[in-house]
This record gives C-alpha cells, sequence and structure tokens, in this order.
C-alpha cells in the first residue's frame, strides 16, 4: 500500500502485537483477474522452522477456496481504528483527512491436512477464550457436532513474506493542534476514541523535545 514515509511503521515486533490485537482480518487472493476478498479471524503464530505465519480456515462453500493452492501468493489486511479530522481542529485550516492504523501482510499460502487443522483449531480458540470468565475448550463440543462441521472447513497456514504498516496519527502537525485533534476525538464514537489514546500515547515522544 502506498504510505507517506512519516506514516510508515518498521518495528516488526509492533506490527505483529497490532495484527495479533486486530485479528479479524481480510483476506484477498484474484480469481480469473478478479478479487477475491473473505473476512475471517488469522491468528500469528510461529511455525516450527520460527517464522511467522498466519493461521486461519475458510469454508468448503466459499468460492475463494478455489485460489487457495499451496504456494499461491496472496494479501492480508488487518485494519484498525480510524476516524475521519476535521480541519477546524487544527491552529491554521488546512484539508480535512483521516488518521487510521493499518497492515498489509503479503504471504505465501500452504493447506493443512485435518489432524493439523484440528489442532490449529484448538490454539485459535484457547486465544480468543483466554479472558472469558468461564473458559471452553475445544474438546468441550460434543465430538460428533465438531467432526461433521470440520468437514466444511479448509485450514490453512501463510508464511509471511512482507509487512507493510501505516500509522497515520496526525504526526505532522503542530503540538496544539495536535492536542486539539486529541481532545475532539475523545468525545466522539468508539473508534475516535481509539484513535486518541493511540495519539495520546504518542505525544511525548513527538514533542518532548520541541
Amino acid at each position: 500500500m502506498y504510505i507517506p514515509r512519516r506514516y510508515e511503521e518498521k518495528d516488526r515486533e509492533k506490527i505483529l502485537s497490532f495484527m495479533k490485537e486486530n485479528s479479524f482480518a481480510i483476506l484477498v487472493t484474484v480469481k480469473d483477474g478478479l478479487p477475491l476478498a473473505t473476512h475471517l479471524p488469522l491468528s500469528v503464530e510461529k511455525n516450527e522452522s520460527g517464522n511467522d505465519v498466519l493461521v486461519g480456515h475458510i469454508s468448503k462453500g466459499n468460492e475463494q477456496k478455489n485460489t487457495l493452492i499451496d504456494g499461491t501468493k496472496l494479501l492480508c489486511i488487518f485494519p484498525g481504528p480510524h476516524a475521519y479530522i476535521s480541519p477546524r481542529w487544527y491552529t491554521q485550516m488546512n484539508v480535512p483527512t483521516w488518521n487510521y492504523v493499518s497492515v498489509h501482510a503479503y504471504g505465501t499460502v500452504r493447506i493443512m491436512g485435518i489432524e493439523e487443522l484440528k489442532t490449529a483449531l484448538s490454539r485459535q480458540v484457547d486465544i480468543y477464550e483466554q479472558n472469558m470468565a468461564n473458559p471452553m475448550k475445544l474438546e468441550d463440543i460434543p465430538e460428533e457436532m465438531f467432526n461433521d462441521d470440520i468437514l466444511g472447513i479448509i485450514g490453512f497456514e501463510i508464511t509471511i513474506d512482507e509487512l507493510q504498516a501505516a500509522r497515520k496519527m496526525s504526526q505532522n502537525r503542530d503540538a496544539e493542534s495536535y492536542g486539539n485533534v486529541i481532545g475532539h476525538l475523545e468525545q466522539g464514537n468508539a473508534n475516535a476514541r481509539q484513535v486518541a489514546a493511540i495519539m495520546e500515547e504518542k505525544k511525548s515522544e513527538l514533542f518532548e523535545d520541541k
């Protein structure tokens, strides 16, 4: 994706952490020259070789499954918090814009076997259940029900070949404008408040020496 240099995030660990926290991603492939996309959870993991991978599954009823062939290159988009920024919040009038965080992960897919898929599903359930008051395990699902469901999905692992990350958070504005933007966003919806929190966290880093 296009990322102006001032907005580019290069810290790989921060990028991977963001992907884990915003794991409901968009899987993008191409069939007959047309893009296909599916919204689905992707777990960020390490494979046996120590490489960063994305693990997920897709319904056999989804036509995009036909594009998932071993060795296929694809794109996974991890959207984050975003919010409209009014130019009236700046100390000097400028153009309207949008603040956002987003990651594009390019990778190579490998299809899983059934047993590997079962293990991957168990790990994924553990991740999403860990903060529940009464966490469930995959083993809690009746075996007959689970076996019927697993026959309807295809598991896959994507080796991450390249990460592109943008963190556009008014870094190009003066300290007063930056503070004004935070103040207005804190009065907005949940997305806006998340953007404000990210900006507040970075505020001292941007302006401590100015």
